[in-house]
């Protein structure tokens, strides 16, 4: 069993075959997947696709690219929206300084609150970090020292320095098909660092497919594709990398109903 842990199921780019598209991925092996919010304000289109299939989960959360376009929604607001019975995550929200499309202040600003919302409900922050090392690291280590909070470093592509200090405090870490490209050796010798109980694996679809199908639609099916490689990385079966990023995932996501065969992770 695998677990798309972050992807976008309510983009456009899957309109029409969402029901194949689910469909794949099981065929695939991957039967649950997250389905990710990059704004609040739309909500309610991730809580449909949710409620409209049995093995979709969703998170609510503001992207840090959205940050001005959403900036003072009050946490408040959004543990109002946990409350629903399939969102068991919050964000995505953290740090970009790639693009230009938020004010770090507001980023910021947005990041923290969600921090206090994954505090207080105790489901797990999916981060974003982009281009932000060092400040992504401070604020994390400041906000931690405030009370602990579960959190996800997603779709990992920052330096080795952010990802074990993630660890130390406490976070996971999630490889997508990024992984599996020719030049990513960095991050093949980061993922085969981190420890075994705190790796996930996504596809953040529709971006990032993995080799060899790069360039092409991403989707959920293809976890299985960087899961292959991730487990090559750190010198164990496919088997093996399913079992333990699986086990990962229902540890940290612990709203979602525990599996058969994995009820020993909430013992």
């Amino acid at each position: 069993m695998i677990v798309d842990s972050h992807c976008h199921l309510d983009f456009p780019d899957f309109d029409g075959e969402r029901e194949a598209l689910i469909d794949r991925a099981r065929a695939a092996g991957v039967e649950l997947m997250v389905t990710i919010c990059t704004r609040i304000r739309k909500f309610d289109q991730i809580r449909a696709l949710a409620e409209q299939f049995d093995n979709v989960y969703c998170s609510v959360g503001t992207h840090p690219n959205n940050a001005d376009e959403e900036r003072g929604i009050p946490k408040d607001e959004i543990l109002k929206l946990t409350e629903h019975p399939k969102v068991v995550a919050i964000g995505e929200a953290g740090l970009d300084y790639f693009y230009d499309y938020a004010s770090p202040e507001a980023q910021a600003e947005g990041l923290r609150t969600h921090i206090a919302v994954a505090r207080e409900t105790g489901l797990p922050l999916v981060i974003h970090s982009r281009d932000a090392d060092a400040d992504m690291a401070a604020i994390l280590e400041e906000e931690m020292e405030k009370g602990a909070f579960p959190a996800i470093l997603h779709c990992f592509s920052s330096g080795r320095d952010l990802a074990l200090k993630g660890v130390e405090l406490g976070l996971y870490v999630s490889f997508s098909g990024i992984l599996t490209f020719k030049r990513s050796e960095e991050i093949r010798a980061i993922a085969a660092e981190i420890p075994a109980d705190r790796l996930l694996v996504e596809t953040d679809a529709p971006y990032l497919a993995p080799q060899p199908r790069r360039g092409k639609r991403n989707e959920p099916a293809y976890t299985a594709m960087t899961a292959q490689v991730l487990g090559e990385t750190r010198g164990v079966s496919f088997d093996e990398i399913s079992r333990q990023t699986t086990e990962n995932f229902f540890r940290l996501f612990r709203k979602v109903p525990v599996a058969p065969g994995f009820e020993h992770v909430r013992s």
